[in-house]
């Protein structure tokens, strides 16, 4: 087992890597892992952190605690850190620094999710490519019962991922939603047994950490670009990295492998 922890500013987020497992933890329990202003800031730090490492092929979100994943943002804080023109403008910077640094990593990400999953967790979530959740996940956008504002960017993140029916129906009630009702949604990729959850999420990224990278790599390219309107999609990148995947090292490894009857041992080049 090799396992590194990145050293970071503050202690309410949490980094580390094991066998090929970048794992992300938020870390304020007793404030439902509300993600703080400190908190925004370190994970464009620890996504670039990730982004260069060959020994992290995957990237896995998860709460502190067995009572949230993401709550939404730290409110505690607002007076302190957003309650001028300048905070605000600070603070809207580092979350989208924050949300565009998970958007654009190439590895996958998966959201391991126990509990609540509201709001701006629901925004973090939707920055996952694979989204597990415990029986006891609750999910929701509240923005309708506080009066606030969503832009077309959150929006439209939500209507790729469950449609227009449903997140007219997520954002027009302000409701809270089970686990199940998620499912069926299509918001989570699957629901487990919370004593099966972390399990489950650990076995499913061994599995992704286990293929091969460029290939990987390759197909969330693709996969991301058909979201994009017709006009904006670079198939040319696309083409080139699924080059790149035979004329490198691994599809050799891949075939002498399974010719071999044997585990194939992926390099990423």
């Amino acid at each position: 087992m090799i396992k590194s922890q990145l050293d970071l500013q503050t202690d309410k987020i949490l980094a580390h890597t094991e066998n090929g497992v970048g794992w992300i933890t938020f870390n304020q329990p007793d404030r439902r892992n509300a993600v703080s202003l400190a908190m925004w800031n370190a994970i464009p730090e620890i996504i670039s952190d990730f982004s260069k490492r060959d020994d992290v092929r995957v990237v896995v979100l998860k709460g502190a605690g067995d009572k949230a994943f993401v709550s939404g943002a730290d409110i505690s804080e607002f007076e302190e850190v957003r309650n001028t023109p300048e905070q605000i403008a600070i603070y809207e910077k580092a979350t989208g620094d924050a949300h565009v640094a998970l958007k654009n990593l190439e590895k996958p990400i998966i959201a391991m999710i126990r509990g609540f999953c509201i709001g701006g967790g629901m925004a973090i979530a939707l920055t996952a490519d694979v989204r597990v959740t415990s029986d006891d996940g609750q999910f929701g956008v509240p923005a309708a019962k506080l009066g606030l504002g969503y832009g077309y960017g959150g929006i439209k993140e939500l209507i790729n991922i469950v449609g227009p029916s449903f997140a007219k129906e997520i954002f027009f009630t302000g409701n809270r939603f089970s686990a199940s009702e998620a499912e069926t949604m299509g918001l989570v990729n699957r629901v487990v047994p919370a004593k099966d959850l972390e399990t489950t999420v650990a076995a499913l990224a061994r599995t992704i950490a286990s293929n091969a990278p460029l290939t990987v790599k390759a197909a969330k390219a693709a996969i991301n670009e058909d979201s994009k309107n017709p006009d904006d999609r670079d198939l040319e990148r696309i083409a080139e990295m699924v080059e790149a995947c035979f004329n490198s090292e691994d599809y050799k490894e891949g075939r002498r492998a399974f010719m071999e009857k044997r585990v194939p041992k992926f390099l990423g080049r």
